[in-house]
């Protein structure tokens, strides 16, 4: 019962602390949607005034994807005792050092790819 327990709160979890995960210096968010506003700037055509909206939107969605993955985190530590919550804890930070690792040699890719094409 238990590891079923943590297994549904894991599963729950994930989506959001993915979305949530600072990259490092936290400039990987900020990219993105950057990324993703020059993306549709361009293929939109959009005016400076859109793409200023566009702004306030992806800002506003980003805040609260975090407002219910800190709501998440507070319930799944309700349901779990102490010894599991030291057991998520691991296996959050386990998740995380992974994504990273895969952050940086995505990264390191897109850079030394950046540099053969120049």
């Amino acid at each position: 019962m238990n590891k079923k327990i943590v297994t549904l709160a894991i599963i729950l979890a994930l989506p959001l602390t993915a979305a949530a995960c600072p990259g490092g210096d936290g400039d990987g968010f900020h990219r993105n949607r950057g990324d993703r506003l020059e993306r549709l700037t361009q293929e939109l055509n959009l005016s400076t005034e859109q793409k200023d909206k566009l702004d306030v939107i992806f800002k506003e969605q980003r805040q609260k994807a975090k407002a219910i993955h800190q709501e998440t985190r507070q319930q799944i530590q309700e349901v779990l005792n102490s010894e599991q919550q030291a057991q998520y804890e691991a296996l959050k930070k386990q998740r995380h050092e992974q994504w990273q690792k895969r952050h940086d040699e995505h990264w390191k890719n897109k850079k030394t790819q950046g540099e053969t094409q120049e």
